[in-house]
């Protein structure tokens, strides 16, 4: 096993030379296997080690047994404990995702701290297999067939060729000792339930599974990969970047063969579940938006545009500026300062007479029924016919913020047009410079 790994180190892993890498240990045989493969390599090598506090005393056993292994070997051992039934139900979601985040999250940190390249995981040819089967009783698309990546950013699988037997007869025939986690005998978990009564089976109808388990992936990378270079060429039609929004042409997406599966690739990586109705926006009326937890999709005429959700965009949000304050950063960074001279006002800045303004001010989003007296223009104009004339999209009127005086009259469109009520002629002593930062 150890000369098979030289050879995948070199071949698939050779960056990994004179680095600083930081294994991810549990104390069970995977990564135990993994940690005297790499020392015994001579790599530079450090453990880190989560006690999830989910076993009672075998969670502490565990824990110190890694402590114990690294001694011996003379390396570092990082490890931390988390109170984790606790915060997965404090974040309502399972207490695997939510040990899987806690680990993670506490490996970038050392990484960061610490000045490490690489985290190094035990995952096996085993794992990659019981991963695939998951993901097909969840129902995944293509790259939930694609397995385990072997890199992932800074996060390197060297084991992922090897088997689950492989690995156990290494450590066997090497007098190695490991911790063994009870509850992985426990088929109460999906893994578990396809580990001990599915993959049996399987191999016992075909010995060479995770062989052929192996081929099948690589066929699914090379088909993913021309899917990549597909959507990237579609890609180059279809979106469009402006003011910082990405916008889909709706008419390009209907003219492509399959325009729902084009959708789903286009939007993937942007967390929206109902695929269904993201599809009905092509042909839903403006203003319709479906929502994932971090972004949101609006049907606005002829595109579809994709935005970062703003969590501060409701419109009866409201925030005050107080009399002499001099500065606000949320929702929009604003200074407030008394001038002695004034230039040229432009789109970032404005001058208003402080006597006449009545505090507190207050920064909010438009409203139905908001009228203005717009600077170089004749008379009061409704907001939502100023913001047509400029033609802003749906979106983007969405984020505009106004400023507003304590009896809800516009002052400015913040970043766009001054209300004239507030030019005046006072001497510039009595001047109130207001700018976006």
């Amino acid at each position: 096993m150890l000369e098979k790994l030289s050879h995948i180190i070199v071949t698939n892993f050779p960056f990994l030379k004179e680095k600083k890498l930081l294994i991810a240990i549990s104390g069970g045989l995977d990564s135990v296997v993994l940690t005297q493969l790499f020392a015994t390599l001579n790599f530079d090598i450090s453990l880190a080690h989560c006690n999830f506090n989910l076993r009672g005393v075998e969670s502490d056993t565990d824990e110190q047994f890694v402590i114990k292994l690294a001694k011996e070997l003379d390396i570092t051992c990082y490890n931390t404990s988390f109170d984790t039934n606790r915060i997965a139900k404090e974040n309502k979601e399972s207490t695997q995702i939510a040990a899987r985040k806690l680990r993670y999250t506490w490996f970038q940190e050392i990484i960061e701290t610490h000045n490490f390249d690489y985290i190094l995981t035990g995952h096996h040819a085993d794992d990659n297999l019981e991963t695939f089967l998951i993901n097909l009783t969840r129902g995944s698309g293509l790259d939930g067939f694609t397995g385990i990546p072997e890199i992932n950013g800074n996060i390197v699988r060297p084991l992922l060729r090897f088997s689950r037997a492989e690995i156990s007869a290494f450590a066997k025939e090497n007098k190695l000792a490991w911790r063994e986690d009870q509850s992985n005998a426990s088929t109460k978990y999906i893994r578990n339930k396809i580990r001990h009564k599915i993959l049996p089976v399987l191999k016992e109808i075909n010995p060479s599974l995770l062989d052929t388990f192996s081929k099948t992936v690589a066929h699914l990378k090379e088909s993913t990969q021309i899917i990549k270079d597909r959507i990237e060429e579609v890609t180059k039609h279809v979106v469009l970047k402006e003011k910082g929004v990405t916008k889909f042409k709706i008419a390009e997406i209907l003219q492509l063969s399959n325009p729902k599966a084009y959708l789903f690739q286009l939007l993937k990586a942007y967390n929206f579940t109902e695929f269904k109705d993201v599809y009905s926006l092509l042909s839903a009326q403006s203003g319709k938006q479906v929502v994932s937890h971090t972004h949101v999709l609006l049907k606005d005429r002829n595109f579809l545009i994709l935005s970062e959700r703003d969590f501060s965009s409701a419109t009866d949000v409201k925030f005050q500026i107080l009399a002499n304050t001099h500065e606000i950063k949320s929702p929009i960074h604003l200074t407030l300062e008394e001038v002695t001279e004034q230039s040229i006002p432009n789109k970032k800045s404005i001058y208003v007479s402080k006597e006449i303004l009545t505090f507190p001010l207050v920064v909010r989003k438009w409203e139905n029924g908001d009228y203005f007296y717009p600077v170089g223009m004749q008379g009061k104009k409704k907001l939502s016919k100023y913001f047509k004339d400029e033609k802003l999209s749906l979106l983007e009127k969405q984020k505009q913020w106004l400023l507003c005086d304590a009896n809800n009259a516009i002052i400015w469109v913040l970043g766009m047009r001054k209300d004239t009520r507030y030019t005046s002629h006072a001497p510039a002593s009595k001047q109130l410079k207001i700018t976006i930062q």
